[in-house]
């Protein structure tokens, strides 16, 4: 890129929760985004209370065809794209992905792939780095190893990558996690929160604005990053597992807000007919041993982690989950 040019930035999976923070906050700090999706009409009206929206690309992340066309000239690729309906993860995520590579390696853009915590054992490995040994134990996580590997490969052959991990997701915009999709109701007054974790079980969570300045901030440091970089977002720590629930309360003016124990045990009961429960049920050991970030390299390259205070950051999700008065 010269001087004096814009960056650009391809964005996969911008219309969900991650796809469309890291789209925002690059949107923000003057990048042009061009966004692939299946529908770019849907794509607008779902975009239309966010402000400065990107570039909608009509296209399928599937066909690498059209993510290679949609990242000519690009200086970023944002894979943060999920099968349709979030099925098929063991035969779809990894060709997603290799397109992203293939588009990459047209373009000469960098790889941004927001990570997770999964492809780790949490009751061996209670602080996560760059460093520490990846064994899984299920499924998910075991995808989640392979697209890192793959992208540490891609490396060695001139396609760079940035792997950023973090904890669970939670934020104003409607997305796949936990938060908004367990813990509390989408669209609803809250009456209750349901706990997954235990009691004194820390628990670690990305606040996704946050997450998603970090992201763009990486990016514009192209010239301190190595080429394939693995590092960790740090977050919000819960230490004993009360602290969300606690800051829930507090923003829905309840501090007696009923807490009640979510049932894995449905999860147990129904995961031979449901890959999406199969995968929560993987996911448990998670709520029941904790996990940190160690994010003293991303500190390194920034100098401090975006971090919004926990209250506000809760606050802002209910309202945007429609939660509040």
């Amino acid at each position: 890129m010269q001087d004096g040019q814009r960056r650009i930035a391809l964005a996969l999976g911008a219309t969900g929760g991650i796809g469309g923070a890291v789209s925002e906050a690059l949107i923000a700090r003057g990048w042009q985004v061009r966004a692939l999706v299946r529908d770019p009409a849907r794509a607008a009206r779902h975009w239309r209370d966010r402000g400065a929206a990107p570039q909608w690309i009509g296209g399928d992340a599937l066909q690498r065809a059209a993510v290679v066309e949609a990242a000519a000239g690009a200086d970023a690729l944002v894979h943060a794209v999920n099968p349709p309906g979030y099925r098929g993860w063991s035969h779809l995520v990894v060709p997603m992905l290799e397109n992203s590579i293939a588009a990459a390696e047209a373009s000469g853009a960098r790889v941004a792939l927001p990570g997770t915590i999964y492809n780790f054992d949490p009751a061996a490995e209670p602080v996560i780095s760059e460093d520490t040994p990846q064994a899984p134990k299920g499924r998910k996580g075991m995808i989640r190893v392979a697209l890192e590997r793959r992208l540490e490969a891609a490396a060695q052959a001139g396609v760079r990558s940035l792997v950023l991990r973090a904890g669970d997701f939670f934020g104003p915009r409607p997305g796949s996690s936990w938060f908004a999709q367990a813990m509390v109701r989408r669209g609803r007054p809250l009456r209750f929160v349901l706990n997954p974790g235990r009691r004194g079980v820390g628990h670690s969570y990305a606040y996704l604005p946050d997450l998603a300045a970090a992201f763009a901030a990486l990016l514009e440091r192209e010239a301190s990053l190595r080429p394939f970089e693995r590092l960790q977002f740090s977050g919000h720590w819960d230490a004993d597992g009360r602290q969300m629930i606690a800051a829930i309360a507090r923003a829905a003016g309840r501090p007696r807000l009923p807490v009640l124990s979510f049932p894995w045990w449905l999860t147990h009961l129904a995961a031979p007919f449901s890959e999406s429960l199969r995968e929560m049920r993987e996911i448990r050991p998670f709520w029941r041993h904790p996990v940190r970030l160690d994010n003293r390299r991303l500190t390194a390259l920034l100098g401090t982690e975006p971090h919004t205070p926990l209250d506000k950051a809760v606050a802002a999700t209910l309202a945007g989950l429609g939660c509040l008065p």
